[in-house]
């Protein structure tokens, strides 16, 4: 006797969660967050810590310190790359020999990009100098405000947004978003009006490229942020210019000729000046060539894809 099958009903596919155009918003190919969504958490979690600091600020009355708001950057790098499961030298840099060589570097060419504009406009006699009254303990704040400055604007724009950046839209769309960014900070500072906000906006666009750049050809933050500190104490502690528009404590005091704000930088500071442009796409020119990719990644900076290895080709399979 012959047995019969039992028939099965054929079982239909699940229907997936979400539809794939939607899931594909939010996740790359290989599952995982897509970089724009990190950003925008990044600053969902900056606005989050900033909000409270400002209403307890506004209640002492008083205004949030510079390190107030770089220890607010800092916990919210830490808290993004926990959620993401990647250490935080992934961002900064591993904090070793190399990190504080490249930081050294970073201070001596900060230096010498203030000091070039300055020596050039003292050879031309556009300005001259005074010695300032000593006070050594309005230098030592003045230069720690400066490291303050230094760290928090580098981890906030050469950091985590900056970063994701790359690997979302691609290195130099991430500039110009990141440049205009850091523009978009400093219009209120004093002085911004005018002309001298053309040239000083101009300028300060051209010096996050540069920072960028420090930032793609090492992999890490030590060399952008050794720039910006000492070009921020050349510029205002040493020379007496103007750092952004604020006036600080100095060892010099410039006497700038009258009517030559687009050459000088007026009260602006060397940023707003013609010599400082310069000076800037020139440093960003030669760092451009002068140093390797970074070897902490092998992240193509202009996809931020990961590069293939001339050290070790793919191997072919044996047949």
């Amino acid at each position: 006797m012959v047995k019969l099958a039992a028939y099965r009903r054929p079982q239909r596919p699940g229907r997936p969660l979400m539809p794939k155009w939607f899931a594909a918003a939010f996740v790359d190919r290989d599952h995982r967050l897509r970089n724009g969504w990190w950003v925008a958490a990044f600053m969902v979690l900056l606005a989050a810590l900033l909000a409270p600091t400002i209403v307890l600020s506004a209640h002492l009355g008083r205004e949030i310190t510079i390190y107030e708001q770089a220890l607010i950057i800092i916990l919210a790098t830490v808290a993004i790359q926990a959620l993401r499961r990647r250490p935080v030298s992934e961002v900064t840099g591993r904090a070793d020999v190399r990190w504080l060589t490249q930081f050294g570097l970073g201070a001596i060419l900060g230096g010498l990009l203030m000091a070039a504009p300055a020596l050039f406009l003292t050879l031309g006699g556009w300005v001259q100098w005074e010695i300032a009254p000593p006070n050594p303990s309005a230098l030592g704040s003045a230069i720690l405000l400066m490291a303050g400055v230094a760290l928090a604007e580098e981890l906030l724009f050469r950091g985590v947004l900056f970063q994701r950046l790359i690997d979302g839209i691609g290195l130099w769309p991430a500039q110009l978003v990141i440049g205009a960014f850091f523009v978009l900070t400093h219009l209120g500072n004093p002085g911004m009006e005018g002309a001298t906000k053309i040239w000083a906006g101009v300028n300060i666009f051209a010096a996050s490229v540069l920072f960028g750049m420090a930032y793609v050809r090492t992999r890490s933050l030590a060399l952008p942020i050794g720039l910006h500190f000492t070009a921020n104490v050349t510029q205002g502690v040493l020379l007496g210019f103007g750092v952004s528009g604020a006036a600080e404590p100095s060892l010099l005091v410039p006497v700038q000729a009258a009517g030559m704000d687009w050459l000088t930088g007026g009260a602006f500071g060397l940023e707003a000046s013609l010599p400082g442009l310069i000076a800037v796409l020139v440093f960003a020119a030669v760092l451009s060539r002068s140093f390797p990719k970074g070897p902490s990644s092998l992240a193509d900076p202009l996809v931020g894809r990961q590069a293939p290895s001339s050290k070790h080709p793919p191997k072919t399979p044996v047949r």
